[in-house]
């Protein structure tokens, strides 16, 4: 089984507003950066976007460490879902999970590996953070550059 180190981020210029995700992807010798973005979301679903598009990028079961800076992804995964499906995808105070689409997609994704999450502070020097930080921005600005030029 493959080994992959993942960092993930996910930004937005405004809550809701533009935002961009980014994540990258190590096993040995190989790397492969993703990024996106889009005019209208928030800054979770970034967060949530850019975990699901790395494990979907993964072409076979792998054991991947997962970096995010997201409590909310991390704690989200490996806390609060199994007790959100229990509850019919409702929070401990009765009401809709905001973001379900997105949790079902990253269950999915992620259960077809063996998933380490680790969460890293944000903006505070580690590299891989600090690549899908920038990688993250730098699709908010292409975005936003097109709609500027289209």
């Amino acid at each position: 089984m493959s080994r992959i180190e993942i960092y993930t981020d996910g930004a937005c210029r405004g809550n809701p507003g533009p935002g961009g995700w980014a994540a990258t992807l190590e096993s040995g010798e190989h790397f492969r950066e993703l990024s996106g973005a889009e005019a209208d979301t928030t800054n979770n679903r970034m967060e949530l976007t850019a975990v699901i598009r790395a494990l979907e990028a993964l072409k076979r079961p792998s054991q991947v460490i997962v970096h995010t800076d997201s409590e909310y992804v991390r704690r989200g995964i490996t806390e609060w879902m199994r007790a959100w499906k229990a509850r019919d995808w409702r929070t401990a105070d009765r009401k809709p999970v905001k973001n379900r689409d997105l949790w079902e997609l990253l269950d999915a994704a992620a259960a077809r590996h063996e998933v380490d999450w680790r969460w890293v502070k944000g903006h505070s020097g580690v590299p891989g953070n600090e690549r899908v930080d920038a990688l993250a921005n730098a699709a908010i600005d292409a975005l936003q550059g097109a709609r500027v030029l289209g």
